[in-house]
């Protein structure tokens, strides 16, 4: 504990206008989506490739098995470099978790059979778990709170921006063409630790969360930080009447019983929201989004190397969603747009998979579906990192986020993948449907939830959405 400290620096953050700074956080930041973006349209379009492959010669069942490697990864990245995050700072997780991704995913092309790819894959997700918490609460730490669900949202949907580019370097890099498909997974993977060592450099740049200095008793660091941002908007213009302050005791850490007790009884309510949006929209995604190529070769006849094609249409669906939706959950509010975006999700699947049980859709209809579906579906997701990011105090922020991701994902999205697999492997529509179903339901059910017991965050300073544990009256 240090000497108690008073600050404005949270309401001169958020009183900035956007600027270059903005921009260029988000696109540092923002990059780690596309990447994850990246690797699952990479597992899921490359899978008929590892099927064919002479050397790892996967079926279906391993290629769940596999995709389930990757978000156990994810799990236990999340959690343990959550953990780091709140205690070590947001800057230095960056480049740790970066190098994770970097080395794990450069190793994954060099692998010989079932269970090295997947030891590799559990590592690549390792890294973007532990992105997911240190980007997430530097994010919310940094943007101003009247653009901050809009933000957030699209950040997270631009994980569809690296399922295009996935999509379409499998179709060149598995064309037998250009180049032998058996050398083209492996330099698919090759392609993303290249791309991750650029984002490396460009990330040199950013500044550690004024927010975390300030609440670990680096005052001056913080203040000399915003002074530099402002400083850097050009014709800006500081207040002059006094802005609104908080005091602060500041801490080196918080202990994890009194994480625990803030999280899960002081607010229980909000945790229970939280855990209930990742698990459903976990499940809901990667149950599908794993396993979509499974579908399109297995019940639609469509070839490995051309399952890339069906990717862009569904990619652009998921892109669209949060950039049209995303400034009605700062303006109509987060609870009735949750609400309507997972609503929206579990029908429309509903509906879709039952017009494939019946045999009615072709390969462009379902793809159709699928993009129609994962417009509100890409917003709704997006809105659960959202929740999960703002909900809770300041000092905790990275760990709740990698609790909540690590849970629901282990809930619903480990599951996922490998369920969905031995259901394409029966060949039946009917029990593909039930998964589907099921999905659905778990949608439809955190829909009526979030509208229950959701927070009312919108356009509200995060100390206000959440009163920091270091305050003091």
């Amino acid at each position: 504990m240090g000497e108690a400290i008073e600050t404005d620096i949270p309401a001169r953050l958020d009183r900035l206008p956007w600027s270059r700074f903005h921009t260029l956080v988000v696109v540092a930041l923002g990059i780690t989506w596309i990447f994850d973006g990246l690797e699952v349209t990479l597992a899921g379009a490359l899978s008929g490739a590892l099927k064919d492959s002479p050397v790892l010669q996967f079926n279906n069942t391993d290629i769940g098995i596999v995709g389930s490697a990757y978000l156990a990864g994810a799990v236990i990245g999340a959690l343990f470099f959550g953990w780091l995050t709140d205690r070590l700072g947001r800057k230095k997780l960056f480049f740790i978790t970066l190098g994770v991704y970097l080395t794990a995913t450069a190793a994954t092309a060099l692998t010989w059979n079932l269970w090295t790819f997947a030891l590799c894959r559990f590592f690549t997700g390792a890294g973007i778990g532990g992105e997911y918490a240190a980007i997430n609460s530097t994010i919310q730490e940094l943007i101003p709170a009247r653009v901050r669900g809009w933000t957030d949202l699209v950040i997270n949907g631009s994980f569809w921006v690296g399922a295009a580019i996935g999509a379409l370097g499998s179709i060149i890099l598995l064309d037998p063409a250009h180049i032998d498909p058996e050398f083209g997974w492996r330099l698919a993977f090759f392609i993303g630790a290249a791309l991750g060592v650029i984002v490396f450099f460009m990330r040199m740049w950013l500044p550690e969360s004024p927010r975390w200095l300030m609440t670990h008793g680096r005052a001056q660091e913080a203040e000399k930080i915003v002074a530099g941002i402002e400083d850097g908007i050009h014709g800006y213009i500081r207040p002059t009447k006094p802005l609104p302050r908080v005091r602060l005791i500041p801490r080196s850490h918080t202990p994890l019983i009194e994480a625990a007790q803030t999280l899960f009884l002081v607010h229980r309510n909000r945790a229970g929201v939280s855990l209930i949006l990742m698990a459903a929209q976990a499940f809901f995604y990667n149950a599908i989004f794993f396993t979509y190529a499974l579908v399109l070769t297995d019940f639609f006849g469509i070839a490995a190397n051309q399952v890339g094609w069906y990717i862009l249409p569904f990619a652009l669906g998921n892109c669209l969603g949060p950039v049209l939706l995303g400034r009605l959950f700062d303006t109509i509010g987060r609870r009735p747009m949750i609400f309507f975006t997972y609503l929206m999700s579990g029908l429309l699947l509903a509906l879709t998979g039952y017009l494939f049980m019946q045999d009615v859709l072709t390969a462009t209809t379902q793809t159709l579906c699928w993009m129609v579906i994962f417009f509100f579906a890409s917003a709704a997701a997006s809105s659960a990192y959202l929740t999960a990011s703002e909900s809770f105090p300041l000092e905790i922020r990275a760990l709740a986020i990698a609790i909540f991701y690590a849970v629901g994902t282990g809930i619903g999205g480990v599951a996922g993948p490998f369920i969905f697999g031995h259901l394409i492997d029966t060949g039946s529509r009917a029990t593909v449907f039930g998964g589907y179903l099921f999905a659905a339901l778990l949608m439809i059910a955190a829909a009526v939830i979030a509208l229950r017991f959701g927070v009312a965050a919108e356009r509200k300073p995060l100390e206000e959405v959440a009163k920091p544990l270091s305050f003091s009256d």
